[in-house]
């Protein structure tokens, strides 16, 4: 295993990234076995690094031919695939030094993408997350693109069911006694429903997003409002049960198996909707209730 260990150190993997990937081939070993591994075979973090004179002159040659527009972790990578041992700080600054004029331009071409709805029920945006799918608990919901108020949230043991995300919507559109101008979700199949409801509730409209328009598919990473709402929901919530899972996946009590993903179903998931989605879902339209209507 030291030869594969530095194969993934020429890699620029960290000790614990190498120990990770071994314990993927069932082979356990600490961090401290891998470090003296790699001195045996002269390899070190913090010592023996490459010349300066042999780095610029690799990003020279890069930055004249395809990695022009690299930026300097993938510049960094690529000097470490090279056998070139630099830190990635050092790298960042030969890289402004001789290229700060395209580092300008990359920066200059990046525009933050404005968000603009019209008002309350204008738009809603509706999407699942799947981070804790593998042990069979899928999280649906959808936000008011206006006030960023929740509309739903719910854990089960299925997001990929249309009649099921349906009722989802149905059962926000029956509490509010009326339904959103217009549904923005992906193209999965599960919103087959939703888009079939959505326009047949809109089918008189008198404005232009009436019948057809009143529901739109996209891309998942473009639809802004609920994508910005995973981020916080794995932050306050998800990641801990993504490791919790995880341990117990790598301590070998989780196999993937159906059986498996019933146990977790039945002892996790009534927690994970009451005390952490609701928790959340109820603290965050706390916020935002006096901007909706």
């Amino acid at each position: 295993m030291a030869d594969e260990s530095v194969a993934l150190f020429n890699l620029g993997l960290k000790y614990g990234e190498i120990a990770d990937i071994l314990r993927q081939c069932d082979v356990i070993v600490s961090t401290r076995t891998i470090r003296r591994w790699l001195n045996s075979a002269g390899k070190y973090r913090c010592k023996h690094y490459s010349e300066v004179t042999d780095v610029v002159k690799f990003i020279t040659d890069q930055l004249n031919g395809s990695g022009a527009l690299h930026g300097y972790r993938w510049m960094y990578y690529k000097c470490l695939q090279s056998g070139l041992h630099i830190q990635k700080e050092y790298v960042r600054v030969i890289l402004t030094a001789l290229s700060g004029r395209n580092a300008c331009n990359r920066s200059r071409n990046l525009h933050r993408r404005e968000y603009i709805s019209r008002g309350p029920n204008f738009i809603w945006h509706v999407d699942s997350y799947d981070k804790l799918r593998p042990y069979g608990i899928c999280i649906n919901g959808a936000i008011d693109g206006f006030s960023r108020k929740m509309l739903w949230l719910n854990a089960y043991h299925t997001s990929s069911d249309p009649a099921v995300v349906c009722g989802y919507f149905m059962e926000t559109v029956s509490a509010l006694d009326g339904c959103p101008r217009i549904v923005r979700a992906d193209m999965g199949t599960e919103n087959s429903r939703i888009r079939d409801c959505q326009r047949f509730l809109r089918r008189h409209g008198c404005d232009e997003f009436a019948n057809e328009k009143s529901f739109l598919y996209g891309r998942s990473t473009s639809n802004q409002r609920i994508e910005s709402w995973w981020a916080f929901l794995r932050k306050e919530c998800v990641q801990f049960w993504m490791d919790t899972l995880s341990l117990l996946k790598e301590s070998g009590h989780f196999s993937g198996y159906d059986c498996d993903k019933n146990l977790i179903q039945f002892c996790f998931m009534s927690l994970i909707q009451v005390r952490y989605v609701c928790d959340l879902y109820e603290h965050r339209n706390g916020r935002n209730t006096n901007n909706y209507n």
